[in-house]
């Protein structure tokens, strides 16, 4: 029950820092809110999984990949940039996006992946209670 409180509790969070970028930089042609969104989503799993995963309770893990950045980035906002450009006949902006949001997601992945284990020599005590 407690993973369920996490995912909702960052979910929460999630969505709500997602509405903030989505006013702050709202879709007009090229999703610049979604293509941000997911590329500090990806950093920041990366860091996550690289500096806290196997040291964290199964709650928190939960809570902050599922919950805050499943709630963050999103598939299905990819999905409606790529079909809207595509419809409005930028088919060419349209593929410029899905690889700019590919190249983007997995270098921002890595980047946090290696900062985390980086920075993995600070002591950090997290205890599954």
């Amino acid at each position: 029950m407690r993973e369920v409180l996490a995912v909702l509790a960052g979910g929460i969070v999630g969505t709500g820092l997602r509405l903030g970028l989505d006013s702050v930089l709202p879709h007009e042609g090229f999703a610049v809110s979604t293509l941000l969104a997911n590329t500090v989503g990806a950093f920041a799993l990366g860091m996550l999984v690289a500096r806290l995963w196997d040291r964290s309770p199964a709650w928190l893990r939960a809570g902050l990949g599922a919950g805050l950045l499943g709630s963050f980035t999103t598939f299905s906002a990819l999905a409606v940039a790529l079909v809207s450009l595509g419809a409005a006949g930028e088919w060419m902006l349209a593929l410029a996006y899905l690889v700019a949001t590919m190249l983007l997601g997995l270098a921002a992945a890595w980047l946090g992946l290696r900062l985390g284990r980086w920075r993995r020599s600070a002591p950090i005590d997290l205890v599954d209670e």
